[in-house]
């Protein structure tokens, strides 16, 4: 095919340049009378394409740089004290030896070097965060009588500590304060609301932030305080309405006051959304968690991305391979999709299970399956 030979186009006038407006339109309207009708159009749609094109490509690009920069995180304890204050027979998909990590013991269940294999290999997947469940595995100088047998002393946590950050990866604290997940405060776990619970709670809180050299994040769970979740424990407590909400907020004010941002499950919206997003600050960083495949926004945990990223929250979604291994990637895909990346700050893997060396597959699994879609988002 021949190629079509250009429209002649007379070059308009010379008009002199002057910063008045009219001056500009009057050039633009000299230009137009001069061009066909074809042609202006044809120009401009190209410029439009254009700018589309350029748009688009600093769109890509900063989400490749935000995909960069996300916050690629694990759980692992150090105490796994969180759970039932009596053996049980059953618990959920758990049976056989699984159960007796559900009960608490008044030791350290750890095992240091499945630990440092796996911090080893979180580093190398490209992982950048580790949120540490301490619970009564410290041997805390504001409250030794809390600590189990075995527990860490504060300067062998400090040394970790400075260890994880050469590898490169930051180190957040965790102290879950439900009522649901509080068998490792000892007698204070019985204690809950009570002024001496409040001063325990401060004391160990402060510590911990001094521990961790003032942490970007504390993590203070605060997940799952229903009378459904504790009906197997021997003592069951949940606070409420007015109460609970004066809880978390005093939890919060000691964390803020160490200078650190509080960090909590979310699963408190599912229950209570209304009262949630009207009482929830905005400066609390929230890890709302679903560990199924439904990724429909009908589902009730799905919905509360959607509505956190709505109210302008700050998230790290978590996943788990608890129920399934394709739980983490899931995850990411829907949450990169449909949450505002200003306000995605990364993504937490959960195991939810005792670092010990009955499960070392499944710990190192759940390292993997981050790992690969690390590789894939960079």
């Amino acid at each position: 095919m021949s190629a079509k030979k250009p429209v002649a186009v007379t070059q308009p006038a010379k008009v002199r340049h002057t910063r008045n407006p009219a001056g500009r339109a009057e050039r633009t309207r000299a230009a137009q009378r001069h061009c066909s009708r074809r042609e202006f159009v044809k120009y401009g749609s190209c410029a439009l394409a254009g700018a589309a094109g350029v748009l688009a490509a600093e769109k890509a690009q900063a989400e490749e740089k935000a995909g960069a920069r996300l916050l690629w995180g694990n759980l692992l304890h150090l105490s796994f004290n969180m759970w039932c204050d009596r053996e049980v027979s059953a618990w959920g998909p758990l049976k056989g030896d699984d159960l007796q990590y559900v009960c608490a013991q008044p030791h350290l269940r750890f095992d240091e070097a499945l630990w440092n294999d796996l911090v080893k290999r979180m580093a190398d997947a490209g992982m950048n965060l580790l949120v540490i469940d301490l619970g009564d595995g410290v041997h805390y100088e504001s409250h030794p009588q809390i600590a189990v047998k075995n527990a860490w002393s504060v300067n062998r946590l400090k040394d970790e500590l400075a260890r994880l950050r050469k590898l490169g990866l930051e180190p957040i604290p965790k102290m879950n304060f439900s009522t649901a997940h509080d068998a490792w405060l000892g007698p204070y776990s019985r204690r809950v609301s009570t002024p001496e619970y409040y001063r325990v709670c401060e004391d160990l809180i402060a510590e911990v932030s001094r521990i961790f050299d003032k942490p970007r994040f504390f993590h203070l769970g605060y997940d799952e305080e229903t009378a459904e979740n504790q009906r197997q424990y021997n003592y069951l407590v949940v606070r409420q309405h007015e109460l609970w909400w004066h809880d978390f907020e005093f939890f919060v004010k000691q964390v803020e006051k160490a200078g650190v941002r509080a960090w909590i499950w979310s699963d408190y919206a599912w229950h209570h959304p209304e009262e949630f997003y009207k009482k929830m600050p905005k400066s609390v960083l929230q890890s709302n968690w679903y560990y199924g495949m439904d990724f429909k926004e009908t589902q009730r945990e799905v919905k509360a991305y959607l509505d956190l990223d709505k109210q302008g929250y700050d998230q790290i979604p978590t996943a788990s391979n608890w129920a399934t291994p394709d739980n983490f990637k899931a995850t990411v895909e829907f949450c990169r999709k449909r949450l505002d990346a200003a306000h995605l700050l990364g993504f937490l893997q959960t195991p939810w299970l005792p670092t010990v060396e009955m499960y070392r597959e499944r710990h190192l699994k759940a390292i993997e399956l981050v790992g690969e879609v690390i590789a894939q988002v960079r």
